[in-house]
């Protein structure tokens, strides 16, 4: 194990200009989770509580920081930090009935052990993935460097997890940003069972400060006092120079990765090495021996601490068990919102293409929105590589319209964290493709926000994608598929200049996580070129638009495919059809989609993405099910071919759907 330790017996405390009374509260903070957990290890081998990650010798580092900062600065903890949720002072019993999963618990029993935030004591839950959360420490602190708040976040990680990409992600965006935050990796020897020689080779995680041009700080995690008084002047400092920084916190596991794994991979010596620097026994030794508690003191502390924890425990015990509610369930996967349609103020109109009516909508909800930020690849000089951006900076400034790094899983968490502070955010994904390097932000942060912690993700993610511009597998995937399965999100897939403007103001307003979809093969194309309203306005999320109206055929598509058909309809004047242009694909308008097949007994769906997997194949499952006795022809599907995407032109057009789709059209009709 590569971890230098100064093993004294005794630590040195050192008191400073610290009073009495902060010092015995540090004490009492420290002592908390430590009979909380000692509680809890009793009650796991009675099988009356689940998985725990105990944190037993680590509880300084956790209680030093809290305590240190502000109770309205945002904390990201990980798995051994209940020295956070009690120094913030959570109710037992709502704590507890947290890990018992009952239903007055932070997460509705939505979540395990310390997977979990409380939005009233400024905690924010982490995920499974651990190094996420370091970019959502980052967007927090860009909202507080933004309106000059002087406050900081403060986002753990351990030492396993500085192996992650999103840890290099997040410490470089802070770095080039000047973000107000702390990042804290508690080196605690071991991730799982693997050791830190076998996770990375410089000599210390501090070292990687200097990689990153920021300030980095070691300090003996099991030292409360060191940890109390490096956060409190860091603290002090960075309100007058906001600035990232990087504390190395060392410490020592001494209990499994979870109680279930055991500890037989660690050396009996380190347990011993480390026993002699609990940070409970040496603080309340430095506390007899100053001669500012005695022994008397412990024992009533103690005995009060107990009855606390057992009548908040039997409060969490006597608590019903969950009864599930799936109305509730449902309700609770999006952030309550009811929308309100806003109307053009007047009727000046000017010809836009699809291009120019996302860029006005775009900077007219700028000007409407003062906490909107753009972010993105070169979208602040450059305007972005589709220029949807070009004059923004002059408008709205730097500190508005971002530049970013190549580095799209940050960027999708200082959006996520930068809404839990209370802003709103647009992210530009250069083309599609690229969010899957954002991936797991996306499904796993973003996503579930609301559902498991009640937070706002008020974040729109645009996405450049489609074809016809023999871009090649990796500039021009249609990948909508992926994100409509995924609960909690929104997905928004326009297919003109006017409903491509209303739509993403629209999203913009939503306090929902929404993937707005724009077809770059329509961005300039001057075919779909239309009189849209100069005005700011929005339309409905959620509903469905028929372009066209008839009785043979429903034909249910979105984005291109609504010009496909539209095509391929007026080659063939006998067809008549209902043309069903999605623009909303989660939720989509389901009741449009029946009504519609319902009255013409035939349906067609038609989309650009691939056709396993796709879209159109959830769509006819919902057909089939709720019109199978109104259905005069089994239900069709027209998609791209499932191969990737081909480069050359030629190859490009024989993936793609359009043809077929008349031949398909033309065989339903028949039918």
């Amino acid at each position: 194990m590569s971890t230098e330790v100064n093993m004294e017996i005794s630590m040195e405390y050192k008191k400073g200009k610290h009073s009495k009374d902060t010092l015995i509260e540090l004490y009492k903070n420290i002592l908390r989770p430590r009979m909380i957990e000692e509680k809890m290890l009793v009650l796991l081998r009675q099988g009356r509580i689940s998985k725990w990650f105990s944190g037993i010798g680590q509880e300084a580092i956790a209680v030093g920081i809290t305590k240190a900062l502000d109770k309205d600065e945002f904390i990201f903890p990980m798995h051994r930090n209940l020295g956070v949720w009690t120094s913030r002072e959570m109710p037992l019993a709502r704590l507890f009935a947290q890990w018992q999963g009952k239903d007055s618990g932070y997460s509705k029993g939505r979540e395990r052990s310390f997977h979990f935030g409380a939005k009233e004591h400024h905690i924010v839950g982490m995920i499974s993935h651990l190094g996420p959360q370091l970019a959502l420490g980052g967007g927090v602190a860009l909202k507080q460097l933004l309106s000059e708040s002087g406050k900081v976040a403060v986002a753990f990680s351990g030492e396993g997890g500085t192996s992650e990409g999103d840890f290099h992600e997040a410490l470089n965006v802070a770095s080039v940003w000047d973000l107000p935050v702390i990042f804290v990796v508690e080196n605690n020897g071991y991730g799982l069972s693997t050791p830190t020689d076998e996770q990375y080779r410089c000599e210390h995680i501090v070292d990687r400060a200097m990689g990153y041009g920021i300030e980095g700080h070691q300090v003996d995690g099991n030292n409360i006092l060191d940890v109390y008084n490096l956060i409190s002047k860091l603290k002090k400092d960075l309100a007058k120079n906001p600035r990232p920084i990087l504390i190395e916190a060392l410490t020592f596991r001494m209990r499994g990765h979870e109680e279930a794994s055991g500890t037989k991979y660690v050396p009996q010596e380190l347990f011993d090495l480390w026993g002699v620097k609990d940070p409970l026994s040496n603080f309340e030794n430095w506390l007899l021996s100053e001669k500012m508690i005695d022994e008397a003191f412990i024992e009533n502390l103690r005995a009060d601490f107990k009855t606390e924890i057992e009548d908040n425990l039997k409060i969490a015990f006597d608590e019903a068990p969950i009864i599930p509610n799936t109305e509730r369930e449902l309700n609770d996967i999006y952030a309550p919102y009811e929308q309100i349609i806003v109307d053009p103020a007047t009727d000046k109109k000017t010809e836009k293409r699809l291009v120019d009516a996302i860029s006005d909508g775009l900077r007219q909800s700028m000007e409407k929105h003062d906490d909107l930020i753009i972010m993105g690849q070169d979208v602040a000089e450059y305007g972005g590589v589709f220029k949807i951006t070009d004059g923004f900076i002059d408008q709205f400034g730097k500190s508005r319209v971002r530049n970013t790094p190549i580095c799209e899983s940050a960027i999708i968490g200082i959006g996520l964290g930068y809404s839990i502070a209370g802003g709103k955010s647009v992210i530009e994904m250069q083309f599609a493709d690229f969010v899957t390097v954002a991936f797991n932000q996306i499904i796993n942060n973003l996503a579930k926000q609301h559902y498991r912690l009640g937070e706002n993700a008020d974040v729109v993610v645009r996405m450049p994608c489609g074809g016809g511009v023999a871009a090649g597998p990796f500039h021009y995937q249609s990948n909508e598929a992926w994100f409509f399965h995924t609960p909690g999100l929104k997905v928004v897939y326009p297919s003109s200049p006017s409903e491509a403007k209303g739509l993403l103001a629209a999203s913009i307003e939503d306090p929902n996580p929404v993937i707005f979809f724009e077809h770059k093969g329509l961005y300039r194309n001057n075919s779909i070129v239309e009189e849209v309203n100069d005005d700011y306005y929005t339309l409905e999320i959620g509903k469905a638009n028929l372009v066209t109206e008839g009785e043979d055929i429903s034909i249910i598509t979105y984005g291109s495919g609504v010009h496909w058909a539209k095509e391929a309809l007026e080659a063939n004047p006998d067809i008549s059809a209902d043309l069903i242009d999605l623009r909303t694909l989660l939720p989509y308008d389901k009741e449009a989609i029946l009504a519609s097949v319902r009255k013409t007994g035939k349906a067609i769906i038609l989309h650009e993405d691939c056709m396993t997997g796709g879209i159109g194949g959830e769509i006819a499952a919902v057909i089939a099910e709720e019109c199978f006795e109104q259905l005069d022809a089994p239900v069709k599907r027209t998609a791209s071919l499932d191969t990737p995407v081909p480069f050359v032109a030629q190859l490009e057009q024989n993936f793609m759907p359009k043809e077929r789709f008349k031949q398909d059209l033309l065989a339903l009709y028949n039918y």
